[in-house]
């Protein structure tokens, strides 16, 4: 194996590039499906890789309790460096634990604190208006869905932008974007090298949720002024509801914007496989053929191990 099985750890190093390669060339929806797929994937290699090093990491415990086979030699000899990289990888592992736990809590925090404040003034539709003077406005999954909208947001509106606000946030739900960001959120968590990717596909979801709301308002400008002035309302704050997708979140406003204002992007990519789509799809399923080569590789090794140690 010697040090191909560190490659799943560098490999999503390429993220970054694929990211913006993909959010702008291919259809926000098409974009965002295939840049969760790919956090998943990487995340999932590397964290096997990092379960062999775990698996050695144990075995050199002093007076662990482990059959002797775990500690055998053939299996230390799988792993470079395995006196540093076991110990290493069981506190990285623990890290990484601690994170999703850490980032799974926040969700679930902000979303039972928004739900609680959006059931005091909900008036049996999907649509809840709090009673805030500063402008806001995010989606809100559960049972039932909500959009939720603060007074202040509906107040700087003209009623066409509003319906386009409403639009983006049923666009989130409808999508289920709150889901993926999640997911990407604890791929990050698994590999800090794929945090670049979330932000892609925050950028992503909020592109796709625009493009709905403008093929629902029927209007590509009305929802470009409504984004734009949302945003220039809602500066200096967060407006992001704990870790819940929100309109006019801080990001690219402005190429947002500026997207809405072209001609709606089509469904299809029918470009050129040189083209940097195809380099793309060129380096992303690069990174997961290796990724996934080695960290099969990795999990025979550690099947190998525990069939040895008569664990399976």
């Amino acid at each position: 194996m010697e040090y191909v099985v560190f490659l799943p750890f560098v490999v999503p190093l390429t993220a970054l590039p694929v990211g913006r390669l993909a959010v702008r060339h291919l259809h926000p929806r098409t974009a965002t499906l295939l840049l969760t797929a790919l956090a998943v994937v990487l995340a999932l290699c590397s964290t096997v890789c990092l379960g062999l090093f775990g698996v050695v990491g144990t075995a050199r415990i002093p007076h662990n309790p482990l059959p002797d086979t775990w500690a055998d030699p053939e299996v230390r000899a799988a792993v470079p460096w395995d006196e540093v990289t076991g110990f290493a990888s069981l506190a990285a592992l623990l890290v990484a634990l601690l994170a999703c736990v850490r980032t799974g809590a926040r969700h679930r925090t902000a979303r039972v604190a928004a739900r609680r404040a959006a059931s005091a003034v909900r008036d049996g539709g999907d649509v809840a208006v709090l009673p805030d003077p500063s402008p806001y406005a995010y989606a809100l999954p559960g049972r039932p869905a909500l959009v939720v909208v603060s007074r202040g947001m509906r107040e700087c509106l003209t009623e066409r932008e509003y319906a386009a606000v409403l639009a983006h946030e049923r666009a989130h739900l409808a999508g289920r974007h709150h889901g993926l960001l999640l997911v990407a959120r604890l791929a990050a968590c698994a590999n800090p090298l794929l945090r670049p990717l979330v932000g892609a596909l925050a950028y992503g979801a909020e592109r796709w949720a625009d493009e709905e709301a403008a093929r629902v308002v029927g209007d590509r400008r009305v929802t470009a002024r409504a984004v734009g002035r949302a945003a220039l309302s809602s500066r200096g704050r967060d407006g992001s509801a704990g870790l819940l997708p929100a309109f006019a979140a801080p990001g690219p406003v402005p190429r947002r914007v500026a997207a809405l204002l072209a001609p709606a992007p089509a469904a299809r990519w029918t470009g050129a496989l040189w083209g940097p789509v195809g380099w793309a799809v060129l380096m992303a399923g690069g990174g997961v053929v290796v990724s996934a080569a080695s960290s099969f590789n990795a999990a025979v090794t550690v099947v190998g191990v525990w069939m040895g140690a008569g664990v399976v």
